[in-house]
């Protein structure tokens, strides 16, 4: 098991409108009140943001966002800037899920450009890679990451990075009830720090966290997070009920 402090954050994706979102995270913000020694995320959408985040002040549950758009400002219709996620109360944002990939034309460059303008802003970015089933029947599962990862961080260096967490979402695994098995998050977990060591040097790899992510439950959870590269979980549906992710944060137990 991992000596690095774990993240356990749900992504609640396009679920709960405002009023939902805060009944939810009101709830979640009582179960998890006693959670020691480990860090606690929600995602809510864009317009719950505000509101969840004022909710959710002064408790141990930070707020992210689920994307963000990498220019200031200027005439990006629909677009959401770091800023903006800031003013309304976010700490970290997701970047690069495999969802945006699949449906809204993300690439490796853009989410380069993402990650720059969330560290911009002080926020935490959630990085997120994976491969498709079809690539990992193919056995390009590590080609992939390799390729993720290289281009999303490309130009970075290691002391801009200190905050950033890495997310391993197998994309087959994403919301269809199929999950790694626990000896196959390690393996690509272990992997990516690997690829982390080689391009920032050992004492970033050694200290950067990666996140598993795919159909993460409370009956697989304890077992994930026993793999020594395994540093916490970002959570889809099981996220989405306050009592169920709240087993989630105390996995331990």
């Amino acid at each position: 098991m991992s000596s690095r402090t774990p993240l356990i954050a749900g992504n609640w994706k396009m679920h709960k409108t405002g009023t939902q979102a805060v009944e939810a995270a009101g709830k979640l913000k009582r179960l998890v009140d006693a959670a020691r020694d480990v860090e606690i995320m929600i995602a809510p959408t864009y317009t719950a943001l505000y509101q969840v985040a004022q909710t959710l002040k002064g408790s141990a549950i930070a707020v992210g966002a689920q994307d963000l758009f990498y220019e200031k400002q200027g005439a990006f219709t629909g677009k959401i800037s770091s800023e903006m996620l800031v003013d309304a109360g976010c700490s970290h944002v997701i970047i690069g899920h495999s969802e945006r990939r699949q449906f809204f034309g993300e690439t490796d460059e853009t989410v380069n450009r993402k990650i720059q303008a969330a560290l911009s802003a002080d926020l935490i970015p959630v990085f997120c890679i994976g491969e498709s089933e079809a690539q990992r029947e193919a056995g390009d599962t590590f080609s992939v990451l390799d390729k993720q990862v290289r281009v999303g961080l490309k130009d970075f260096v290691s002391e801009a990075l200190t905050r950033i967490v890495i997310a391993y979402e197998p994309v087959w695994a994403i919301g269809t009830g199929k999950t790694a098995t626990r000896e196959q998050a390690q393996e690509a977990h272990q992997f990516i720090r690997s690829l982390l060591e080689t391009l920032f040097g050992k004492p970033f790899a050694d200290t950067v966290r990666i996140l598993y992510g795919g159909s993460v439950k409370p009956d697989n959870v304890r077992a994930l997070m026993e793999m020594p590269d395994v540093d916490g979980a970002l959570v889809g549906g099981a996220s989405l009920d306050p009592e169920t992710f709240s087993k989630l944060v105390f996995y331990n137990e």
